[in-house]
């Protein structure tokens, strides 16, 4: 019996991992003031002090950190490095 709802605990932690990817969150971070979009689910300890999500992309995790009222605009600068452009 131990056996099988060790394989069932197995079995579930494995389906919650496989079902995080690909998700973005988006977190607010104290130390830098900013708000940064993340591929894995934040812990909220320290200076991480909120995470908004999961999105199914990119686009959309950006989309909803522009409606989020604690999260500062981004300058031009900013959102060419975020998209890895010059």
């Amino acid at each position: 019996m131990k056996r099988v709802i060790f394989a069932g605990c197995l079995l579930l932690a494995s389906g919650t991992v496989s079902l995080a990817d690909g998700l973005f969150w988006v977190v607010g971070n104290r130390a830098t003031g900013k708000c940064n979009i993340v591929t894995s689910n934040p812990v909220i300890i320290g200076d991480i002090w909120f995470g908004d999500g999961p999105y199914k992309s990119r686009a959309d995790a950006k989309l909803a950190r522009s409606t989020i009222r604690a999260c500062p605009a981004l300058t031009p600068d900013e959102e060419k490095d975020e998209d890895g452009t010059n």
